[in-house]
């Protein structure tokens, strides 16, 4: 009887750990970037309403934008990342109107996508 309360307390223990183990994984997704829909969203609150046809074009924009995140070194992510969002954000600007671009340039830079350097409004 002593052995079945161990074994089920070890494999409850290898569930609990296998379950936050994959929850982190999909939280963070490697690197705690926010994935193209939550940008999207994102930026859809701060600019207004986005078509269909927006949608589309800032999801190409965005998945693009990943998949270059993904191919750079740990060592170079802090300047060649910070040139990849600069070019991503000039392709979304000209996907958007100029009231839904003005509106993007005041969104912090948090809201774009992540990253911690943002513009505090006081």
């Amino acid at each position: 009887m002593k052995k079945v309360k161990i074994l089920i307390s070890v494999l409850t223990l290898g569930v609990l750990a296998f379950v936050s183990t994959a929850s982190a994984q999909e939280k963070g997704k490697g690197r705690g970037q926010m994935t193209p829909e939550a940008r999207i969203t994102s930026i859809e609150e701060a600019v207004g309403k986005l078509t269909a046809d927006q949608k589309t074009k800032l999801t190409a924009i965005l998945e693009k934008w990943a998949k270059d995140m993904a191919a750079v070194a740990a060592e170079d992510r802090q300047t060649k990342g910070m040139e990849l969002r600069n070019a991503s954000n000039k392709e979304i600007r000209a996907v958007l109107t100029g009231d839904q671009q003005t509106k993007f340039d005041a969104m912090p830079q948090g809201g774009r996508g992540g990253g911690s350097g943002g513009k505090k409004k006081n």
